[in-house]
Order: structure tokens, then sequence, then C-alpha cells
């Protein structure tokens, strides 16, 4: 692969119309929206480089709305597609690295089936007889403040 450089015109070109088009706010508060070309820019250099997002350099949107949309693009499959237009065989190199890389997060569903497969075991409960006594130190130590009785 070659070394990472934003999108040229005519790439973006080829993949703009595969990106969603994100609904404009009907109130006009809160942050604009972020140029979709650079936080693509943005989610690429982090799939190219192997960084983690809160790396990424400044000169492209906030790591959390590029993560945001990353996410967004990868589970509607249109990341995959505007890799295959992008880097055609390399992408599915690209897009396996970033998958391997993602934290899978368990669904409430998930857990309650993992819940029910592990064996229920009753909770520790602090007593002083289940504290172990440290063992004796080799060095004896006396303090120099100590009163003889």
């Amino acid at each position: 692969m070659n070394p990472y450089r934003d999108i040229n015109d005519e790439e973006w070109q080829r993949i703009a119309p595969l990106l969603p088009e994100l609904r404009p706010r009907s109130e006009l508060r809160g942050r604009p929206l972020a140029n979709t070309r650079s936080v693509l820019n943005g989610v690429l250099w982090v799939m190219y480089s192997g960084a983690t997002w809160s790396a990424m350099p400044r000169k492209y949107p906030s790591y959390q709305t590029c993560h945001r949309r990353f996410k967004a693009w990868y589970e509607s499959g249109v990341l995959k597609r505007v890799m295959e237009q992008l880097f055609g065989a390399a992408s599915e190199e690209l897009c396996n690295l970033m998958e391997a890389r993602m934290r899978t997060h368990v669904s409430a569903e998930q857990k309650s089936v993992d819940a029910d497969k592990a064996p229920a075991t009753a909770p520790a409960v602090y007593s002083p007889a289940s504290v172990k006594p440290l063992p004796s130190s080799p060095f004896a130590y006396s303090s120099p403040f100590k009163h003889a009785a």
C-alpha cells in the first residue's frame, strides 16, 4: 500500500454519491455539521495508520465526530463500498484490519445468555476471620518514638 494521503477531487467525485446525506438541522443551535469529506479523510487516516482515534491530527474534525460517523458508515455497509471504490482489492485488507481492532460491545441479550451459562457463585463476603495475617517481616524495626514501659 502507498503512504496515506487525503482523497483528491477526482476520488471525492466518485465516492460522494455513496455517502448518505446528513439531515440538516431545523434549528440553528449547536455546532454546525462537520464537512463529510474531512470526516472521511480522518476516518481513512485512522484506518490506514492504525493509530487510535484520539491520536488523529488536528487538521481533521474531532475524533469523536469521525468515530461516530465511522460506526454509522460501517454498520450500514457504506464504508465498505467507499473503500472498494477508492482502493479496489486493497480495501478488503484495510477493512479486515479495522474490524480486528474494533471493540465488540456485548448486547444486553448476549449478557443475559452468558449469565445463564455461568455457574452461580455466592458473592464474596468480608469477615475478619477470612483475612490472612501478613507474614512477619525479616527486618526488625522499632520506632524511636515508642516509650519503654
